[in-house]
């Protein structure tokens, strides 16, 4: 893109905006060299803001006028999105180009790795994109009813607030589920309970919406009849949740078949509970898995260990090219779903899966000792949450440094990493680079969220 912002006189207190951050802030720099950091305002822009909160080193400010505006500026597609009092929290970037967002998200990784772990991949992946709108298929809604209007809000927070923000629709919902957030609203408001309902969870599958009501006191008849002729209105599965999430339970008297989503390139299919974690955007998720695979390159004849399994989202489709696979998951209890899981996959295929295991175990107090248990693999898949695997890498940095702790033991020729957080990837990665002897072949990003601020992606680590 070219920067044609040098081309006019600009006023004194005009700033020029050079990047985004990773919280969708435009970043600019004043004569002296202090960062300002604009809400707002995208790259090649030149503003005008109003500093709403000073440091030495920077300032935060939103913004005022857009004195030359970004070809890549677009209209967004929700009118609860912006700047503006009561503007919903749950996306940042709408005012922005959906490819140029891509970009923004790969030179966050690409910095992040650089600046953090101080590695750079020797090949930029292609980004891993999909829909725009439409596909967010996991959702926490807030409710609150407000006594002094009579009205209940039923959505995402406000910018920077608790408050739940006043959504009337919501277009990175699936449509079906857009179009349920004001007949829901009106639900909750003819509930004798509507003054303690907190949230509702969001769960669709590829043929079932399973909505998680969290209901404080327990639910008149009347309530429970509201939820029904609800739930056959809108065709959707209602679960309770009367207090922690081991609570959660299908409705009394709810139809309809499992919650399922399908890996279609693999035969596989995945059920799974409303609470359980799943992938926000099953597009991308197919998309991500299809490709983790590919780059991993598994042979008929080799050991691949899944770590930080979850319900074997990645282990299933590996059973379908591996000769034997692990999965590990920190949590018994989808250790417990993912071994169902591969049974009812195993039973369901012409061709079987290759002989798969899945252990429980604290992933982030990982020992060489630990290592050594598990076994050698020739490949490893990791997944892990936004704290990252630094404990299992630290264990393989060990391993490599003193041999003498292998024992027989051969680290992966090949790690495939997948990140939901460009920062703990960066560092796990520096560890790897660094001091466990491989090098970072490629890397790339993946727009699973996108119009938001989220950062997803994969690394790929070859045994030097």
């Amino acid at each position: 893109m070219t920067d044609t912002t040098t081309e006019k006189q600009w006023p004194d207190n005009a700033l020029t905006i050079e990047s985004m951050d990773l919280e969708a802030q435009g970043v600019g720099h004043r004569a002296d060299g202090k960062v300002v950091f604009v809400d707002g305002a995208l790259p090649f822009e030149v503003v005008r803001a109003n500093v709403h909160r000073k440091k030495d080193n920077w300032e935060k400010a939103s913004l005022l006028e857009v004195l030359h505006e970004s070809s890549q500026r677009v209209t967004p597609g929700c009118p609860h999105f912006g700047l503006h009092a009561g503007a919903c929290g749950g996306c940042k970037m709408q005012h922005l180009d959906a490819s140029a967002q891509i970009a923004v998200k790969q030179r966050a990784l690409e910095d992040n790795l650089w600046h953090l772990g101080k590695v750079k991949p020797e090949t930029i992946l292609r980004p891993i994109q999909g829909p725009a709108w439409g596909y967010r298929f996991r959702a926490r809604l807030s409710v609150r009813y407000v006594v002094k209007k009579g009205e209940v809000l039923v959505g995402f927070h406000e910018r920077k607030s608790r408050y739940v923000a006043d959504m009337r629709q919501c277009p990175i919902l699936p449509p079906h589920v857009d179009a349920m957030l004001m007949p829901l609203r009106q639900l909750i408001g003819s509930m004798d309970a509507r003054e303690t309902l907190p949230q509702i969870e969001l769960a669709c599958g590829d043929h079932v919406t399973a909505l998680v009501l969290r209901h404080m006191e327990p639910l008149s008849a009347h309530d429970m009849q509201a939820l029904r002729d609800f739930a056959a209105k809108h065709n959707v599965q209602w679960w309770l949740q009367s207090k922690g999430p081991d609570t959660v339970c299908l409705m009394e008297g709810a139809l309809g078949e499992p919650l399922s989503y399908a890996l279609p390139e693999f035969g596989i299919t995945m059920p799974f509970k409303p609470t359980d974690f799943t992938q926000v955007n099953p597009h991308i998720n197919r998309v991500l898995v299809t490709r983790a695979l590919r780059l991993l390159e598994v042979q008929p004849t080799e050991r691949v260990i899944d770590w930080f399994c979850g319900l074997g989202n990645f282990t299933l489709p590996l059973a379908t090219l591996a000769r034997e696979v692990l999965g590990i998951e920190g949590s018994e209890a989808l250790v417990t779903r993912s071994g169902e899981n591969y049974v009812f996959n195993q039973a369901n295929r012409d061709k079987p899966l290759a002989p798969t295991s899945f252990v429980a175990r604290n992933l982030f107090e990982m020992t060489p000792e630990l290592l050594r248990q598990d076994g050698a693999a020739d490949k490893w898949l990791v997944d892990p949450p936004r704290e990252g695997a630094f404990s299992l890498v630290q264990a393989l940095a060990e391993m490599h440094q003193q041999p003498e702790l292998r024992q027989g033991w051969t680290p992966p020729k090949r790690i495939v990493y997948v990140s939901c957080n460009p920062s703990t990837l960066a560092r796990d990665a520096g560890v790897l680079v660094n001091a466990a002897g491989y090098r970072i072949s490629s890397a790339g990003a993946v727009n699973m969220f996108p119009h938001t601020a989220h950062v997803e992606s994969m690394a790929v680590f070859d045994l030097v």
